[in-house]
């Protein structure tokens, strides 16, 4: 944290020391004591003021139904804005600011939160910064383990599993209604394969909300994303054959539209020989729908119904 973020938290504490011991009681009074995956922490009871350190974050806190601060994350590496599949009407008002990959204190103490809901808990020093601005929960959203495990935590945390049950249900009822269409249509066995193009390679791996999805829809994942997933060359394609339809993640251009990943490969003949290439099953979806969240998982389910059912 940059000496000036300091000096201002420190004012601050100082200020909140003058409060009375009768208001000192009366804050006790409105908090929860919980445990996070670093500490135990003392939460607003009812927050009016919450701020999500990565917007999975943010997206956890719009769900559960918790009140934002007026200053919200966004990462950088193109975005400029929110997500557009987020809660669009519980953003308004909302300003966002870059805090991803470098960290923002600046502009996270502006916007004086009363509660931080931080899933970078990989970063061993954040929580420690983040609590000296305010009473902040910290876990680590990307372990590899699935996200909902985590936000169920979170919403017991904040006392919000009504609204974590709400969603589940949502978004099970949803997965239920594709699966039945699916069957009905005869596409239950289709073989799925994350698939990626980076520096002359294309990638089959499989991490995020793609694979939860996929295995909840009854799907089967490529065997090329086994374990440390697979890279090929461009002379290596023809082992993405047994493959039926493949999903890739981009930034989003300005106008939403997603860029063509594998243009560079349009004239390989072994590329465009692949049953999904021929097929047009090439089906692309914001990077951020990758990590987990409520709404990115749901976006992406979302994606599959239409690129499988339509």
């Amino acid at each position: 944290m940059s000496a000036a973020v300091a000096a201002l938290a420190s004012a601050a504490l100082l200020l909140s020391g003058c409060a009375t011991t009768d208001a000192s009681a009366s804050a006790k009074s409105e908090t929860r004591t919980v445990t996070s995956e670093v500490k135990e922490v003392s939460i607003p009871a009812e927050p009016k003021k919450a701020l999500g350190m990565y917007t999975t974050d943010l997206d956890m806190l719009i769900t559960l139904g918790i009140p934002l601060a007026s200053q919200q994350p966004i990462r950088d590496s193109g975005y400029t804005g929110f997500p557009s599949f987020f809660d669009q009407e519980a953003l308004k008002g909302i300003t966002p600011f870059t805090n991803y990959p470098e960290f923002n204190f600046e502009a996270i103490l502006k916007a004086q939160p009363d509660v931080i809901l931080n899933g970078l808990g990989y970063d061993k020093e954040l929580d420690g910064k983040l609590s000296d601005i305010a009473p902040t929960y910290t876990f680590n959203g990307f372990d590899g383990s699935d996200w909902r495990t985590k936000f169920k935590t979170v919403a017991e945390a904040f006392d919000k599993t009504e609204q974590y049950q709400a969603w589940m249900d949502k978004y099970q009822a949803k997965v239920d209604d594709i699966k039945k269409r699916l069957a009905a249509a005869g596409k239950s066995d289709l073989v799925i394969g994350p698939v990626d193009y980076y520096e002359d390679q294309v990638s089959v791996s499989c991490y995020g909300t793609p694979c939860l999805v996929i295995k909840d829809l009854g799907l089967k994942v490529s065997p090329l994303a086994d374990g440390e997933g697979s890279k090929l060359s461009a002379e290596q394609l023809e082992q993405l054959n047994g493959i039926d339809a493949i999903i890739t993640t981009e930034v989003p251009e300005k106008d939403g539209a997603n860029p063509d990943a594998f243009a560079p490969l349009a004239n390989n003949k072994l590329w465009t020989s692949l049953p999904f290439v021929a097929n047009k099953q090439i089906h692309t979806y914001d990077l951020e729908m990758i990590y987990g969240s409520p709404s990115g998982q749901y976006a992406l389910l979302e994606k599959f119904e239409k690129a499988l059912l339509s």
